[in-house]
């Protein structure tokens, strides 16, 4: 038998796509949700193979982001 499939980084952006490209009526609607990703995978989503957020390790942040803190940063 074989392995079932592995999830990854582009198994989770599908979703984010076919979101993005079937809603953003507006450039600035779609720009927005791009940083908003941005912002949560390098700094609120740990990542198996540093075991950190990417921020953490170039050293741009001292912790792990909540969601109410990205929230905070946008409005």
């Amino acid at each position: 038998m074989g392995q079932p499939p592995q999830p990854n980084h582009a198994n989770g952006m599908r979703r984010f796509t076919r979101l993005t490209n079937g809603f953003s009526k507006k450039i600035e609607n779609h720009v927005a949700m791009v940083a908003i990703h941005a912002v949560y995978y390098n700094f609120a989503r740990i990542h198996k193979t540093l075991r950190i957020t990417p921020a953490m390790a170039a050293g741009l942040s001292d912790h792990v982001w909540s969601l109410e803190e990205i929230v905070q940063l946008a409005a």
